[in-house]
């Protein structure tokens, strides 16, 4: 046997903080065989895991920001450190009070200040820190699409999907392919299911399994020569490569500058040309009609320097000013309202032309015109900018889309995620958000029962039930069920013993426990795993890490093989400096 791929040894933790995502933590130290001590306020008032009081080593009352209480805890003898309070404050002092006592150990913080942690980070080795929502978001938002894609991620420049097929009589590898021919540089097997086990539990499964001795609880269960039948399922994890752009030009992309630079000089020549300059015009003009106070203002501004300039020759050449700056300042006034000013109580020693009083009017009137425009475009921007309301959300879609509830940190997490996937979805939420918040995701504010109805529910393919009440995102999800049985029902809860009920009571609800979900990732992170992903397979979390092997450690001259089938876990990129990454 080997030993665990995380703890080779009897390695101790600190816990500070046993709310609902400490015991969590503490729970998932228990099959590294590891010894966990911990820290808090006030004895726990409530247990969600009867066993754990029995899995903790040792239990320190105090405030996990005093040295002395973390010395009694015996964080100068632990690898590494959770710091999993509610408060955010007291994790990042007590990161600090841990670091000044023991400078090697780990750290690992709640905290959704993600500026501050990235800063803290580049500052101090060994740290690093998650915002549980932040964690448990994909986790909801995957289980709203279905059961085909399970899970996505990215490392480096690729890009890696968890897809599960169930296997049709018409299906490409149905009778025709093994499991092994499956596997190839861009896709891996993770589990393998056949059709007459697909209906029973995942314990049950275990002792029917072809390998029911694999050191994993979901990979390699299956023996790799068997035929893939007709009603398996068969999931893998895929890898495709993301478009990137080089930072340095290459030298094809030098000859494309160089062409581009061409067609630049080419186009530059084309537009001297008179033909093309009125071409360019008139092509300008057509695409400005959607703004038609914008042609306006451009026909006022051109009118009234065309007015400035004919007043000031004008009043030059009859004699009415001495000289062209006179002229100018001159017709500036009239067009300024101000023919009163300069008409008004001056009796001219000879008479001025009709015409030219006439075109003095002219100008004030044309003046008071273009003012106008003015005010008129500059209420217009600020009407703008200062009423956002104006600018309208995307209608909420007709069918197959998603319905999430609450638009707190998670379910603003879930809809963004499904944009990203390119999933239509419409979010209610009791109280109207501002306009910039979510603002290409339909929205519909008010009640519940009138929300529901206006989401088109009947038709949506999956609700999301992730409000910061869980009793309210049982009653939530069981009216939408309700009224669309047909829909996939997904609710958020805090406490493990409720979601074990909840699971019992209503099997066709998918009920996540979003401390559950987040504590995976921190456990593993306390071994000094870079966390990549997780995602949700048969009933259990599943971590995505990027693992250094460091020169003392077990790992090292082992044969992938070993590491894969004796840890029981699945490499999918492995990389040897200074060498690039390979796929597995």
């Amino acid at each position: 046997m080997y030993p665990t791929l995380l703890s080779p040894r009897r390695d101790r933790f600190l816990v500070c903080g046993l709310g609902s995502l400490g015991q969590h933590c503490v729970a998932n130290f228990q099959p590294f065989d590891v010894a966990v001590n911990a820290v808090d306020l006030a004895p726990p008032a409530l247990w969600e895991i009867a066993s754990l009081p029995d899995q903790l080593d040792h239990l320190v009352i105090g405030d996990c920001r005093q040295a002395e209480v973390l010395a009694k805890a015996g964080v100068k003898e632990c690898r590494a450190i959770l710091l999993v309070t509610e408060n955010e404050q007291v994790n990042l002092e007590a990161a600090l009070t841990a670091r000044v006592l023991n400078p090697s150990i780990r750290l690992v913080v709640r905290s959704d200040k993600q500026n501050l942690n990235d800063l803290l980070a580049q500052q101090l080795e060994n740290l690093v820190a998650f915002e549980p929502t932040q964690l448990a978001a994909p986790a909801f938002a995957l289980a709203a699409l279905g059961e085909e894609l399970l899970g996505f991620f990215s490392i480096g420049a690729m890009q890696f999907r968890i897809r599960k097929q169930t296997i049709t009589p018409d299906h490409r590898w149905c009778n025709q392919r093994s499991i092994h021919e499956i596997d190839s540089s861009k896709r891996r097997v993770l589990r393998h299911i056949r059709a007459d086990l697909v209906d029973l539990y995942p314990d049950a499964q275990i002792p029917l399994l072809d390998n029911p001795q694999s050191p994993s609880a979901q990979f390699y269960r299956w023996l790799p020569n068997a035929q893939i039948r007709s009603g398996d399922v068969v999931v893998t994890v895929e890898a495709e490569q993301i478009d990137a752009a080089p930072l340095s030009p290459t030298p094809s992309r030098l000859w494309r500058q160089r062409r581009r630079g061409g067609r630049y000089r080419h186009w530059l020549q084309r537009f001297r040309d008179r033909a093309a300059v009125r071409q360019g015009l008139i092509k300008w003009w057509r695409a400005s009609y959607g703004q038609q106070i914008h042609r306006v203002a451009w026909l006022c501004a051109l009118t009234v320097v065309g007015l400035c300039l004919g007043g000031t020759v004008l009043m030059t050449l009859t004699g009415l000013t001495p000289s062209l700056a006179d002229g100018f300042y001159t017709t500036v006034v009239l067009l300024l309202g101000g023919y009163g000013d300069i008409f008004g109580e001056v009796n001219l020693a000879v008479p001025l032309p009709w015409w030219l009083r006439l075109f003095s009017l002219g100008l004030t009137l044309a003046g008071t015109a273009f003012i106008g425009v003015l005010y008129a475009l500059l209420t217009e921007k600020l009407l703008t900018l200062k009423f956002h309301f104006l600018t309208r959300r995307p209608p909420v879609p007709e069918q197959d889309h998603v319905v999430v509830m609450s638009l707190g940190r998670v379910g603003r997490g879930v809809v963004q995620l499904l944009q990203q996937l390119k999933q239509p979805v419409v979010g209610l939420t009791r109280q109207a958000l501002d306009p910039d918040v979510l603002p290409e995701v339909p929205l519909i504010a008010g009640t519940i029962n009138d929300g529901l109805e206006r989401s088109h529910l009947l038709r949506a393919k999956s609700v999301v039930a992730v409000s910061e009440d869980e009793m309210q995102n049982l009653e939530l999800g069981l009216m939408a069920y309700r009224a669309n049985p047909n829909c996939r029902l997904i609710i958020r809860t805090y406490d493990q013993i409720f979601t074990d009920k909840v699971a019992h009571l209503f099997p066709y609800a998918h009920v996540l426990c979003a401390s559950a979900l987040s504590a995976e990732a921190f456990t593993g992170a306390a071994f000094g795993e870079n966390m990549v992903s997780l995602f949700r397979l048969y009933h259990q979390t599943v971590l995505v890490t990027q693992f250094v092997v460091e020169a003392e450690d077990t790992l090292k001259d082992l044969l992938l093989a070993d590491i894969a089938y004796g840890y029981g876990v699945v490499p999918i990129l492995h990389q040897r400096q200074p060498a690039s990454p390979v796929l597995m």
